[in-house]
C-alpha cells in the first residue's frame, strides 16, 4: 500500500486527535481491570492482525503473475468503495482499524505483563523456565522486532524512502527493493519473528477462548505451526525469488 493521496475527508488534525482518543478509550474499556477481559481483547486484536497479514501475503504473491496484476491490485486498494465512498476512504478506514488493533494489542499486552510482575514482586532464587517452547520465550523481543520492522517496511515501500521508489509501481518497487541484500536479510529475519509470534499467539488464543484441552493440544499446535509456516513462507518467497532472479 502506498502513501495516501491525502486525508482531507478525515478532518485533518482534529480527526486524528479524535481517533487517538477513541483508541485510548477502547483500550481503557477493554476488560477494565480484569486480566481475563484484557486477554480476550489481546486475542481479538491478534486475530485482526492475522487476517491482515494473510490478506497482505496473498496480495504480495501477485508479483508472480507479473507487473500488471500486482500494480492493478495496488490501484484496487485505493479505489475500493468507489463511487459510493471517496477514493481511499475504505483503504484508510481499514488502516485505522488495523492501527487501533495494534495499539490496543501492544498496550494490553504490556499491562498484562505488568500485572503478572506485580502478582509476584519477589523473584525466586532459581526459576526453571516453565515454557519450554522457544516461541513463547521470544514473544516479547519478537513483538518489539516486528514493531520496528513495520516502521522500516512502511518507510521503504509506502512512504517512499526506497532509493528508486516510483509511486503506483508496486512491481518495480518490490523488484528494486529486494535486490538490496541488506533489505532482504532484514525482511527474512522479520518473517522468522513473525512465524514465532504467530505460532505462540495462535496457541495462546485457543487457551484464552477455552478451546485448548489436553486432547486437542497436539492438533492445535500443528495448526498453529501450519499457519506460521504458510504466512511467513508466503512472505519470504517473494524477496528470495527476486534475490535469485526468479522474478525480475
Amino acid at each position: 500500500m502506498e502513501k495516501s493521496e491525502g486525508v482531507q475527508w478525515w478532518g485533518g488534525r482534529g480527526a486524528v486527535q479524535s481517533f487517538a482518543a477513541m483508541t485510548a478509550s477502547i483500550t481503557a474499556a477493554a476488560g477494565g481491570r480484569t486480566s481475563v477481559g484484557k486477554k480476550v481483547a489481546v486475542a481479538a486484536t491478534g486475530l485482526i492482525g492475522v487476517g491482515f497479514v494473510f490478506a497482505h501475503m496473498v496480495g504480495n504473491l501477485k508479483v508472480f503473475l507479473g507487473r500488471e496484476p500486482i500494480n492493478h491490485y495496488g490501484e484496487f486498494l485505493r479505489d475500493m468503495g468507489e463511487p459510493i465512498f471517496p477514493r481511499s476512504f475504505v483503504l484508510w478506514t481499514l488502516r485505522l482499524v488495523l492501527i487501533s488493533a495494534v495499539v490496543i494489542h501492544i498496550t494490553l499486552t504490556y499491562q498484562l505483563m505488568q500485572q503478572s510482575r506485580r502478582a509476584r514482586p519477589i523473584g525466586y532464587e532459581y526459576t526453571e523456565p516453565v515454557r519450554k517452547n522457544p516461541a513463547a520465550r521470544t514473544m516479547r523481543w519478537g513483538g518489539t522486532a516486528l514493531l520496528l520492522f513495520i516502521v522500516f517496511h512502511l518507510a521503504d515501500f509506502t512512504w517512499g524512502v526506497h532509493p528508486d521508489f516510483q509511486r503506483g509501481e508496486v512491481y518495480h518497487n518490490l523488484i528494486t527493493g529486494f535486490t538490496r541484500v541488506p533489505v532482504t536479510v532484514i525482511y527474512l529475519a522479520a518473517m522468522f519473528a513473525l512465524a514465532m509470534h504467530l505460532y505462540h499467539g495462535t496457541w495462546s488464543v485457543t487457551q484464552t477462548l477455552g478451546v485448548n484441552q489436553a486432547r486437542w493440544d497436539r492438533t492445535i499446535r500443528r495448526g498453529a505451526t501450519a499457519l506460521a509456516v504458510v504466512i511467513a513462507g508466503g512472505y519470504s518467497i517473494v524477496p528470495l525469488a527476486v534475490l535469485f532472479r526468479l522474478v525480475k
